[in-house]
């Protein structure tokens, strides 16, 4: 099986929790679909809608760590601003690969059109490497991490949260195919293989789950 592999780092990266608007802003720790698909239109420059998933991602931080932003709050009249401190979480060292058969996506990511950000505007990323590789399918997994797993069809203890597939172009944005899922962060530790569809990659040794549907 052949497929392109995108590499991309950055120093900080935040994965806002849905429905949480004010307090403190903790981080998922790996990023929704939604922020994919999100990267795959920064790159092609227009706005990209999914037909079907068909990707992988592995995602991987080395620290967390909890900061003070500074937020300014304003309302619809545009008349009264105020800012607020707020604590927020933040990943940081981060490594985002992203498999996918899409040779169009994965060229757009050797020029991206507009930036490629894993997060806020501020959490500035880098694509590393666009590289064609060969894989090996599986059909049993049992060393996944720092990937999102849909709960129903699969079940592995994790936390479990919901999380929109993509959002659509207009004001206000709508989120789209929202459904649970299993959070693996990048240590997790699988005690138990899943049967689902996946591939290895061999140069990282690296298990992924191929996200279809």
């Amino acid at each position: 099986m052949e497929l392109y592999r995108i590499k991309i780092t950055s120093w900080t990266a935040s994965f806002r929790y849905p429905n949480l608007i004010s307090g403190f802003q903790p981080s998922l720790p790996v990023p929704p679909l939604s922020t994919i698909f999100g990267l795959f239109s920064a790159a092609l420059g227009f706005y990209y809608k999914p037909e079907k998933l068909n990707l992988g991602f592995v995602f991987k931080s080395k620290a967390k760590i909890i900061d003070l932003e500074t937020i300014y709050q304003v309302n619809r009249s545009l008349k009264n601003i105020n800012s607020n401190v707020i604590k927020r979480e933040i990943l940081f060292d981060n490594e985002l690969l992203i498999y996918t058969e899409n040779e169009k996506i994965a060229k757009a990511f050797e020029k991206p059109y507009f930036q490629i950000l894993l997060g806020r505007s501020s959490d500035l990323a880098t694509v590393r490497e666009v590289k064609r590789i060969q894989v090996i399918e599986k059909t049993e997994l049992n060393k996944l991490r720092g990937t999102v797993i849909p709960f129903g069809k699969f079940f592995v203890p994790a936390p479990i949260q919901a999380l929109p597939i993509y959002f659509t172009d207009e004001i206000p944005r709508r989120n789209i195919g929202t459904k649970p899922f299993c959070l693996l962060d990048s240590d997790y530790n699988q005690t138990l293989p899943i049967s689902a569809f996946g591939f290895l990659d061999e140069e990282l040794k690296l298990e992924v789950f191929w996200q279809e549907q």
